[in-house]
């Protein structure tokens, strides 16, 4: 098959050659042609260069074109996989730290909550760069999968503003499916029928059969009585407990996109587990990046040591990408969660809201049935986290700083946490950091700027590191962190 792919934020080395490794596992792909873009020369060359010499081992005689001019990359592209992280870790520690100041206790901050809007507000200025170019050069009707975070905000942006077909893709409902199997005590999740639907990273499995019989009831039991789940999962079974359903994101995700775990420091211990930062620790996403990236800078000329990747017997990944592309270009079937523009897919929530749905892919293109009503109590957690998605995404598109701080103060965590000078003032103080990956805040950066000038700022917790924060590891434990993780795979 003749087209071409282009990954944008290919210098992410884990993310993006798994799903270029995913789609070569597709015999019919291996003739495509392949275009990887970055900003940053050095991670460029290193994520090409092992993913040129996966190709070499495999005999495929595709060569990658690797640039750091996006428009280039973009010329005559039908499918075009975004990843990237706008403003990398120095604009997330931001979105971490300053918060913290104010009280806001996170653990990720790249969906919802004070973290996930401002980096919504820098990747909604950049992903509508990229579907102008899209639209001005790459192949007529190209289909956008977009992997960043925050999923919502930036595939409605690029839906509504962009002019782009675009697919937001995420992979939290493919892991509660592995939990819930394991619940239940089935070997693999492929034995489940499962409805999930709501937002991304609030996502509420509906309907779970097995064999026919509905497993919702249960599932609270389950995961009650689960060694493990038990103690990583407090957040979320709580949720089960109230809701009625199990929700699709991680305990610590979950923790920040609601009111009520994490608003009271002294309490947020005891609703999460320190066994991986996922489970709610402070910054956790922020300190394992970081460990990642130096890690990474350090241990790449290992990495190219090792045994390339075996396309026709590795594990492809359970990543929605290539199993689209495959299903568009070849007509096989393919079933998955993905993130569109509701449009009546979810009756009880609002028509302009992006929603993660169950769809259906095959050559005759992206089919997306009508789910229904949620559940009241779900589609209420549901409808204020898409109002506060409608907010920051007007706001990022027009630069309107009012909307920007109305969609802090409505966002549940932040507004449980900080009165609205406190939510005005942390806003400014983000602007004023993040100023150079915020184009369209200008004006407002400077208005904010004046404003910390005159003084008589809200005292703030300066330098509280949040309520429970580990200390970042070194290059060596995180090698042998992973070396042991391997040797018990193996083992497994």
């Amino acid at each position: 098959m003749a087209f071409k792919l282009t990954i944008i934020g290919a210098g992410s080395l884990t993310f993006a050659r798994t799903l270029f490794s995913d789609i070569m596992h597709v015999p019919e792909l291996r003739g495509i042609e392949v275009a990887f873009t970055d900003i940053s020369q050095e991670n460029l060359d290193m994520v090409t260069e092992l993913c040129q010499r996966d190709l070499d081992a495999n005999g495929i005689k595709t060569k990658i074109f690797a640039t750091t001019d996006r428009r280039e990359a973009l010329k005559g592209a039908r499918y075009i996989v975004n990843c990237v992280r706008v403003g990398g870790l120095e604009a997330f520690e931001t979105d971490i730290d300053i918060p913290l100041k104010y009280g806001v206790d996170q653990c990720v901050g790249d969906t919802l909550c004070i973290g996930g809007i401002m980096y919504g507000q820098r990747g909604i200025a950049a992903v509508l760069d990229f579907c102008r170019d899209i639209r001005e050069v790459a192949e007529p009707n190209a289909l956008l999968l977009n992997y960043s975070n925050p999923m919502a905000m930036l595939t409605w942006a690029c839906i509504k503003y962009g002019g782009v077909r675009t697919l937001g893709l995420c992979h939290g409902e493919i892991h509660g499916e592995m939990q819930i199997a394991d619940v239940l005590g089935l070997k693999d999740r492929k034995e489940l029928d499962v409805i999930c639907a709501g937002l991304n990273h609030q996502t509420w499995y509906l309907s779970v059969k097995h064999n026919g019989e509905e497993m919702i009831g249960k599932l609270l039991e389950g995961f009650e009585k689960h060694p493990e789940y038990s103690v990583q999962e407090k957040v979320r079974i709580d949720v089960l407990k109230r809701f009625g359903h199990y929700s699709t994101e991680s305990n610590g995700h979950l923790s920040e996109y609601v009111s009520w775990y994490r608003k009271r420091p002294g309490e947020i211990e005891k609703w999460i587990d320190l066994s991986s930062w996922i489970n709610g620790e402070t910054g956790g996403y922020l300190r394992v990046c970081r460990e990642n990236r130096n890690w990474f800078k350090t241990e790449f000329p290992k990495l190219m040591s090792e045994p390339p990747k075996d396309y026709d017997k590795d594990e492809r990944s359970s990543e929605h990408g290539s199993y689209i592309i495959e299903a568009l270009e070849t007509g096989r079937v393919y079933r998955g969660h993905f993130n569109v523009m509701n449009n009546g897919a979810i009756t009880n929530l609002p028509d302009e809201c992006v929603v993660e749905v169950p769809c259906y892919v095959d050559g005759n293109g992206i089919s997306v049935p009508q789910v229904g009503d949620l559940p009241l109590g779900c589609a209420a957690v549901c409808s204020q986290s898409s109002w506060v998605q409608r907010l920051a995404v007007e706001a990022g598109v027009h630069g309107d700083a009012e909307l920007l701080k109305q969609a802090a103060l409505m966002d549940p965590l932040t507004g449980a946490v900080c009165n609205p000078p406190e939510v005005w003032q942390m806003v400014d103080e983000m602007l004023i950091a993040q100023e150079k990956w915020l184009p369209q805040y200008a004006e407002a950066i400077a208005d904010a700027k004046a404003r910390f000038a005159k003084g008589d700022l809200i005292p703030t917790k300066e330098g509280y590191r949040g309520a429970v924060r580990i200390r970042e590891k070194t290059v060596e434990e995180v090698s042998a962190e992973r070396k042991e993780r391997e040797e018990r795979a193996k083992r497994e």
